[in-house]
């Protein structure tokens, strides 16, 4: 889950960059334009044309201005977001330990109960764990038990029903 965070936050930073570098042409553009435009009117005195020229540059600038800003709090937004998200894997993960706790798992018990909230079968729990599947099973039926449920799914439901 960490690795897809990092992912999700190195995309983000690459998109900002790009957003960055764009409004960044898009100022300098702008500049241009508006620097001509007055060059323009100093030379020929303010014509029809002129005027749009100086119009559209401004707009421009504007445009730029207004994307600044925006991009800003898009990217405040995410950070808010990804603030939020940290906090309600560490509830999630207090709450699992406090389940876990209450039904008494051993630390085994709590080990595979994890790998079964993340969906491994017992064969991948088994080696992950460096265990026999049969052993595995019967931790599996320990922590069903203890929880009330008689299934893999029925205690991913659980904790599902709990959180909504």
């Amino acid at each position: 889950m960490a690795g897809s965070a990092a992912t999700v936050k190195s995309g983000r930073d690459r998109q900002a960059r790009l957003v960055a570098a764009i409004v960044a042409v898009q100022a300098l553009a702008a500049m241009f334009f508006v620097a001509d435009a007055l060059g323009d009117v100093s030379e020929q005195g303010i014509t029809p044309h002129i005027a749009i020229e100086g119009l559209i540059a401004f707009a421009l600038l504007a445009g730029v201005i207004l994307g600044l800003r925006h991009t800003r709090m898009l990217l405040a937004e995410a950070r808010r977001r990804e603030a939020a998200l940290q906090v309600a894997r560490g509830a999630l993960a207090e709450h699992v330990s406090a389940r876990f706790g209450e039904w008494e798992l051993t630390p085994a018990e709590a080990e595979v109960a994890l790998f079964a909230l993340k969906g491994c079968d017992a064969g991948e729990i088994a080696q992950l764990r460096g265990a026999a599947q049969g052993t595995v099973r019967a931790q599996l039926s320990s922590i069903y038990a203890k929880a009330g449920v008689s299934s893999q799914a029925g205690l991913v439901s659980l904790f599902f029903d709990e959180l909504l």
